[in-house]
């Protein structure tokens, strides 16, 4: 039923307004809205448990698995997700819950289940339109892993530099592969090309890629391509301060993750007061029209733990984010658990199961409602991006795609904000799809975008349809009869009091 009233939102806008013709999309991946699932902590599919399951032990297996995914797509699909990403899945040496410590590179560890549930999981995804990536590790190995004590492997692997963080001391019981081996490259490129078959998934997500060697991954994407040309290869970072540009001109590479974006975002949507302004500079500097977007991840404080530090409302500040993560450039990359506005200072607690039960009606339709948006608006997927007006903390975008142009208003203030435009024709108008806000010229021939304190809204631009009087006179004319019915029912009921009084 929500997703009925959400579309019926959209048709009627478009019944009485200009409709969005679909245009031909540039990159496939700017359509998408990304969902990223830890396997460990997502769901428990399987009732039994095994012996390495320990809720009580942050560092070992929690129980979620391939089967508990596939259990939930419906409700993935519900929040407007169109791709998921998983972690690792292959097997791994004991309490590898995080899938990084790598014993076999060709098989799906057990804790998590089997090969076939795998494919069955891609399936089940595919007749519901979702697209599955899986993360794909080819830095690291397990020092357990058979290679690290075969002499005649000694110079697959090279020594690991990055320094271990509170999230990261996997990183102490691993090796890492030496790249620039061609022999590397070959089981590397090899392992990729399994996966990609026997699962039919629709990609990967490169683990670590700002740690890869670039001419590797290079003829990694290559190799990817060669078996799916359609695949999506997503670039992950491990080090928020790495120098991404040698991901950026790997061609191959769809979306590297903006590390960069990051803390601005949750400084600015955590608390009111802050200019939304901030973002957009920062995006100046090191934003980008393709890569992934996200406001937390495993390995930092969940951004419903940041913003309810400063006490604010959890539909807020949602709102605010998914608005701007959904409109501006980038393609949404949203971590497990936002969708229910789970909690977590950090490693361990924001690695929890999903807490399902959770749910917020309101925080549900506010993610349909958005993903619908970005989804019937092509402008608002590969449009070009400018900040147009900026008042307090209030801040209005334009986009526009060909013949399309929309405005995205985003208020972080506690008080109600405006922006004034004098660069659109006055035969248009501005119509509000979130709360159906209609903005007209006034006699100065401007433009006067406001909206209240907290709040967003996002508009199309459509030719001046000014009142609806047919509308407006049909209200009035059901209104007008529906008096006359109740006056002649009072009348008849009258009569026959009286009629019963003489009886």
């Amino acid at each position: 039923m929500k997703k009925i009233l959400s579309m019926f939102m959209i048709f009627s806008i478009f019944l009485f307004g200009q409709p969005v013709v679909a245009q031909e999309q540039e990159n496939n991946l700017a359509e998408e809205i990304i969902y990223n699932i830890m396997v460990d902590r997502f769901n428990i599919g399987h009732p039994e448990q095994s012996e390495q399951v320990d809720i009580q032990d942050f560092l070992a297996y929690h129980g979620g698995d391939i089967i508990g995914i596939t259990n939930k797509l419906d409700h993935i699909q519900q929040h407007g997700f169109t791709t998921i990403t998983i972690s690792s899945v292959f097997e791994n040496a004991e309490k590898g819950y995080h899938g990084y410590w790598i014993e076999d590179f060709y098989a799906v560890e057990e804790e998590f289940g089997s090969l076939e549930e795998l494919k069955t999981l891609v399936e089940e995804a595919h007749k519901r339109d979702l697209k599955v990536v899986l993360e794909l590790v080819t830095n690291y190995a397990s020092e357990t892993h058979e290679f690290v004590t075969d002499s005649t492997k000694t110079d697959w692997f090279r020594e690991n530099t990055l320094a271990t963080t509170e999230a990261t001391t996997w990183l102490d019981d691993v090796v890492m592969f030496n790249q620039d081996n061609p022999e590397v490259q070959e089981y590397l490129i090899d392992v990729a090309e399994f996966w990609l078959t026997e699962t039919n998934a629709d990609g990967f997500k490169l683990h670590a890629a700002d740690q890869s060697s670039p001419a590797f991954l290079e003829q990694l994407v290559d190799a990817i391509y060669n078996i799916k040309p359609d695949a999506y290869v997503l670039a992950g970072v491990l080090d928020e301060h790495a120098d991404l540009e040698d991901l950026h001109a790997i061609e191959g590479i769809n979306a590297v993750e903006q590390a960069d974006l990051l803390e601005t975002l949750v400084d600015t949507f955590s608390q009111v007061d802050q200019p939304v302004s901030n973002i957009y500079e920062a995006w100046e500097t090191n934003g980008s029209y393709t890569d992934l977007s996200y406001i937390d991840n495993q390995y930092t404080k969940r951004f419903t733990h940041a913003f309810s530090e400063n006490e604010r409302n959890k539909v807020t500040a949602w709102k605010l984010a998914l608005t701007y993560l959904y409109t501006t450039p980038g393609i949404p990359s949203i971590y497990q658990g936002s969708e229910v506005a789970m909690i977590g200072e950090g490693f361990p607690e924001n690695q929890y199961l999903v807490l399902f039960n959770h749910n917020d009606k309101n925080l549900t339709e506010f993610f349909e409602k958005i993903a619908s948006l970005r989804t019937e608006f092509p402008a608002l997927q590969h449009g070009d991006f400018e900040q147009v007006g900026e008042n307090g903390a209030m801040s209005l975008f334009k986009r526009t795609y060909n013949d399309e142009t929309m405005y995205i208003a985003i208020n972080n203030d506690s008080v109600s904000r405006a922006v004034h435009l004098t660069d659109i024709d006055t035969d248009l108008q501005l119509r509000g799809v979130i709360g159906d806000n209609t903005v007209r010229a006034n006699d100065d021939g401007e433009f006067i975008v406001g909206i209240e304190r907290e709040a967003v809204e996002v508009y199309m631009v459509q030719p001046n349809q000014g009142f609806n009087w047919w509308f407006i006179g049909f209200v009035v004319g059901v209104f007008i009869l529906f008096v006359i019915f109740v006056n002649v029912l009072s009348r008849k009921s009258r009569k026959q009091a009286q009629a019963n009084k003489k009886q």
